[in-house]
């Protein structure tokens, strides 16, 4: 029996949720009988939050499948990548629909970092509205928004100056933060969210680096992963480090259980200074390189 994962309150929500949150992006093209398995693994080490959105193929669905029986055991997620308010409104019921229940626990802008769709979004008739509306119908608990790139920590702080969402969620890992302006602003973020009790949901915790034409390996996620078990618990310890962050597993649904295993290990960090080397090294042995540069592509 594996031992349970460390919990810690979900920013203003009242609400303990596992440290590692289940990104169910991994479902997405999963057959149910395979998806059924990954739940099973979920219950064993007690992660207790799902993330999943109406743009991850199917992965509401293979969700849906196991609320009748597991809804009180999850804080629910989804996200919705519309940005007026008819469209976030019917994309939240469909969302609710596949995912067979009456309501979710968090709704969030999906990559709300382009600066149209941000202002569409948040201004009037947008989608923000559509999902106040919806928590107030108690169709939704809280209300988030997420991002990628390397412009995405300067606009969730945007976003929370235009609005109290109860979480945000953006791209962590070594390789990111070793980029001097994306740490400054994370950080800027992170003072904003400790002072405002905001959830801080972290992504791309164990990504390599962009796929390459000559790599054959099975693709399973947009980007490539670290493969290597030492080096996979070195990056999950470096998110689970700072304790406000929680940890979005990856889309490649097979690097699940070792992320869970190195979760259980977080005590064994270390000093900075020492897993900080450790990590530049990593870097240079598996040539891990950051997602998103300045100058470089900001999508997936």
């Amino acid at each position: 029996m594996a031992s349970m994962i460390e919990k810690n309150l979900f920013g203003s929500t009242k609400h303990s949720s596992s440290r590692i949150l289940f990104g169910a992006a991994a479902l997405g093209a999963m057959r149910q009988d395979r998806a059924d398995q990954v739940l099973e693994l979920l219950l064993e080490y007690g992660v207790n939050h799902i993330d999943t959105a109406a743009g991850y193929g199917d992965s509401e669905l293979r969700v849906g499948s196991w609320m009748a029986e597991h809804r009180k055991n999850f804080f629910l997620a989804t996200k919705t990548g519309e940005r007026g308010f008819a469209g976030a409104r019917e994309s939240l019921h469909r969302s609710l629909e596949r995912l067979r229940v009456d309501s979710v626990d968090l709704i969030q802008l999906h990559n709300l970092v382009d600066e149209n769709e941000w202002e569409r979004a948040l201004g009037e008739g947008g989608a923000l509205e559509a999902l106040v509306a919806a928590r107030d119908e108690g169709l939704v608990r809280f209300i988030g928004v997420t991002g990628h790139g390397t412009r995405v920590a300067g606009m969730h702080r945007r976003s929370l100056e235009r609005f109290d969402f109860d979480s945000v969620l953006l791209p962590y890992n070594f390789a990111m933060l070793a980029q001097p302006a994306y740490a400054e602003d994370f950080n800027a973020l992170m003072k904003t969210c400790r002072e405002r009790n905001v959830a801080v949901q972290t992504i791309k915790a164990v990504a390599r680096r962009r796929w390459r034409e000559e790599d054959n390996s099975p693709r399973y996620s947009w980007y490539e992963p670290l493969r290597e078990p030492d080096a996979i618990g070195r990056a999950v310890r470096f998110v689970m480090s700072e304790e406000n962050l929680f940890l979005n597993s990856s889309s490649d649904a097979t690097l699940l259980p070792t992320i869970l295993e190195a979760a259980q290990k977080t005590g064994k960090a270390g000093q900075i200074t020492q897993r900080d080397a450790e990590l530049r090294a990593d870097a240079e042995r598996y040539g891990v390189e950051a997602l998103f540069v300045p100058g470089g592509p900001e999508g997936i």
